[in-house]
């Protein structure tokens, strides 16, 4: 398997967990504190903002933007495809010129795109502690149970 499979098999499954969060939210509705929708936006914000980075799009959102669940869902779907397209069209040794809080900074493509993937899975590790705090069963959300699909 080559990196950029490699990266395609993350990115599926960290579209097809936010989904499944997604799935979670919804059939618990109401019994979800405030938090855990700000924790969720935040990993689609954040997703959609490295994205940007690296294929030089404008931002939408900030990285703390509160958004419905509803929107959460089109938003992760729009990054997990916009991300797709990264990894069939750029050198993942690619450098990538960036500034984060003022300062300019140059990292490896691949180095981002991990970075989302590590990023996403501490914030739903987050969700899942508010998930049990809530009397919520939180999702089985390791890599490793992945099934491909």
């Amino acid at each position: 398997m080559d990196m950029k499979d490699f990266f395609k098999d993350l990115f599926n499954y960290n579209y097809s967990t936010n989904q499944k969060l997604w799935d979670a939210f919804q059939a618990n509705a109401g019994k979800t504190s405030e938090r855990v929708l700000a924790l969720y936006s935040h990993i689609v914000n954040a997703h959609q903002i490295w994205n940007n980075r690296i294929d030089k799009r404008l931002t939408a959102f900030g990285v703390w933007d509160l958004h419905t669940i509803e929107a959460c869902r089109d938003i992760d779907q729009a990054n997990y495809e916009h991300t797709l397209q990264i990894l069939n069209t750029l050198d993942l040794n690619a450098t990538v010129n960036f500034t984060m809080r003022g300062k300019a900074c140059h990292k490896k493509a691949s180095d981002l795109l991990f970075h989302i993937i590590n990023h996403s899975t501490y914030h739903r590790a987050q969700i899942a502690t508010d998930f049990r705090q809530s009397g919520i069963d939180p999702l089985n959300t390791d890599f490793i149970l992945y099934e491909k699909g």
